[in-house]
């Protein structure tokens, strides 16, 4: 039991839960309110035998990035976060590789799989992307300045993304014939890109924040991260020019959706998103240790999945 328990801290699994409620709010309360409304109409390419595939092959390979990443991260996670480390205690580093490739695969042959079924190569493609990408993030990317933290927020925007491209090749490819279905299409796509930038924006945020806080672990590895490089303020100042355009693009958004009197959800993300993303501006320059910006990266991690949660309203407001 200690085992699976351990196992379990290695995938990072309340990450995996968060992909998991993402690509399920994404699809049930905006895809198919959209296909189904009587205001929309879409023909929908996913069924729910496709969707979980895919839900499940996002979570495997994300596990498996997981492991990777602390597989070539032991020194340092040994300086960071020592009470944290399982690859070489609780888990051999051998049995770290085989678990990184066993997860892949099966990530990739669900990926194949639903691409077969949707002919539709953009799919695997762009999770054999996802693949590699994380194999080189844990051994280069991440301790370069800047590229590793931009690789990271990509990925985590492929997690709404891959959805849009599934269900859209379609309206890429002219297919769809009817007025009102590339309306919705294009609907679906702002919503997409819209939800898949606020993720990278605050994903990248948060990872500057994290590289202020792991500084002595990657200082000891000669990893050239942001702070490390140009100071820490240097790395405030980043996060926080990136807070002030997360902060006006979401604030653009609650003034556009006013106009269909959009008022529970305009309320919502004002109280619960954009209110606390400005408070952490004072946050962001008052720390200076690893727990003071350890705190903050979590409370961005919280502030991920409110704004997500704010997918609930457009099952509310599409009839």
């Amino acid at each position: 039991m200690r085992l699976i328990g351990q196992f379990l801290r290695l995938l990072r699994w309340p990450n995996l839960v968060f992909i998991v409620i993402t690509q399920v709010l994404f699809h049930f309360c905006v895809i198919l309110p959209s296909a189904y409304g009587s205001h929309y109409s879409f023909p929908l390419r996913l069924d729910q035998h496709l969707f979980w595939s895919i839900v499940v092959a996002s979570v495997l390979i994300a596990g498996a990035g997981y492991i990777i990443n602390d597989y070539f991260d032991l020194n340092i996670d040994e300086v960071n976060k020592p009470q944290r480390v399982i690859v070489n205690k609780s888990i051999s580093r051998r049995m770290a590789i085989f678990l990184h490739g066993l997860l892949s695969s099966i990530g990739l042959a669900l990926s194949a799989y639903v691409s077969f079924r949707l002919s539709n190569p953009f799919i695997l493609l762009g999770n054999i992307v996802c693949v590699a990408l994380l194999w080189v993030y844990s051994t280069t990317y991440k301790r370069r300045l800047i590229i590793g933290n931009v690789l990271i927020s990509l990925m985590t925007s492929w997690v709404i993304l891959i959805l849009i491209v599934a269900e859209l090749p379609g309206w890429w490819t002219g297919q769809l014939h009817r007025e009102i279905e590339m309306e919705t299409a294009a609907r679906l796509s702002r919503i997409g890109l819209l939800y898949a930038s606020f993720a990278f924006v605050i994903s990248l945020v948060r990872e500057v924040v994290k590289d202020m806080e792991d500084m002595e672990g990657d200082r000891r590895e000669n990893c050239r991260t942001l702070p490390l490089v140009l100071g820490v303020n240097a790395a405030r100042v980043f996060a926080a020019n990136w807070l002030f355009i997360l902060v006006a693009l979401l604030v653009i958004t609650q003034i556009y959706v006013l106009q269909f009197g959009w008022w529970y959800a305009a309320l919502y993300i004002t109280a619960f998103v954009i209110v606390p993303l400005i408070m952490l501006f004072g946050k962001l320059f008052k720390a200076s240790t690893s727990d003071e910006f350890s705190k903050i990266s979590r409370q961005i991690k919280w502030l991920m999945l409110t704004g997500i949660f704010s997918m609930v309203f457009f099952l509310y407001y599409t009839k």
